[in-house]
């Protein structure tokens, strides 16, 4: 089984670097996997923002380790294009933070 197919059943969630997440956020992460699956690069960035939100709304944070370890994952078994713009929407999401 391709990585890209192991992402696509959920394998990513017992990736060693995801280890010490948390139960609970794996399991919203993979609902936001499952709900962003379809969504077009230019619906990406609001879903995002909004998952985003509705997480801080239900006191899950993520510190910059945990976020950084699960782009690092997601972009596994990427293409170069789609790992830069998976890079991209991370760049913009971090300047609608400031």
């Amino acid at each position: 089984m391709s990585e890209n197919q192991n992402q696509q059943n959920g394998q990513w969630m017992n990736n060693p670097r995801l280890a010490g997440l948390d139960k609970e956020k794996l399991q919203m992460l993979q609902g936001l996997a499952d709900q962003g699956m379809n969504k077009s690069q230019s619906d990406m960035l609001p879903f995002l923002m909004a998952a985003a939100t509705q997480g801080k709304e239900n006191g899950i944070h993520f510190s910059s380790d945990e976020i950084n370890a699960i782009i690092e994952v997601m972009k596994m078994g990427k293409s170069p294009k789609e790992a830069a713009r998976m890079d991209k929407i991370v760049s913009l999401m971090k300047l609608m933070k400031r």
